[in-house]
């Protein structure tokens, strides 16, 4: 049952992540085409960078292109709706705090899975969470979220850390994985709400 969960909340979450990344290349003026692609990029660029780095293979959109087709079909409906979007913003907000939590979870899931380190599981999950943003960010060049103060690495690493640590435990699949998720979700809407941030790093000397 868990797995059918999970699933669903990926599928919501790389549409989520697709329509975002399409207003994103609207704001860039990009043609349908660029649209696609960099919804694409955003959605499935997280999971496709760490299975590169883990040496996981195929892709898991080469094992599943529908996800292909889904990323798609977001983009082009946002194309579509975008007059509406504004609308939205709060419920988009979320789905990306959910994206964040459940797309750390199958990374860390796929690394434990092939036998790697703790720490190593807990960087496949940040990777898998917060990557695809860094290269949408790029690409429409601007400094990637995952850079500036706001609190979203850091939630996926507490998020990771929380489910890696309850399955080397020996715990129970499902209660780790419902409590690091809800755990996660919390601290990154909350946030969102009061704008928590991380402690920034100023330099303005200049050397002689």
């Amino acid at each position: 049952m868990s797995v059918l969960i999970l699933h669903i909340l990926y599928l919501v979450a790389i549409t989520a992540e697709a329509m975002t990344a399409a207003l994103a290349a609207g704001r860039r003026n990009m043609d349908w085409v660029g649209v696609c692609l960099l919804a694409a990029v955003t959605a499935l660029g997280g999971g496709s960078t760490r299975d590169v780095l883990l040496g996981h293979h195929p892709l898991v959109w080469v094992v599943h292109p529908e996800y292909l087709l889904v990323v798609v079909v977001a983009a082009m409906t946002t194309i579509a709706i975008a007059r509406f979007m504004h609308h939205l913003r709060r419920l988009f907000l979320f789905l990306d705090a959910v994206g964040l939590v459940v797309f750390t979870i199958i990374g860390c899931t796929i690394a434990l899975d092939m036998g790697l380190p703790v720490v190593v599981a807990i960087v496949a999950g940040m990777i898998t969470g917060c990557v695809g943003g860094v290269l949408r960010d790029i690409l429409c060049n601007e400094i990637p979220l995952l850079f500036r103060a706001e609190l979203y690495a850091s939630v996926s690493i507490v998020t990771g850390g929380l489910y890696v640590t309850g399955m080397q435990l020996g715990l129970p699949h499902d209660p780790v994985m419902y409590t690091a998720t809800i755990i996660g979700l919390a601290m990154r809407l909350l946030a969102l709400r009061f704008n928590w941030q991380m402690p920034k790093f100023v330099y303005t000397l200049k050397l002689h």
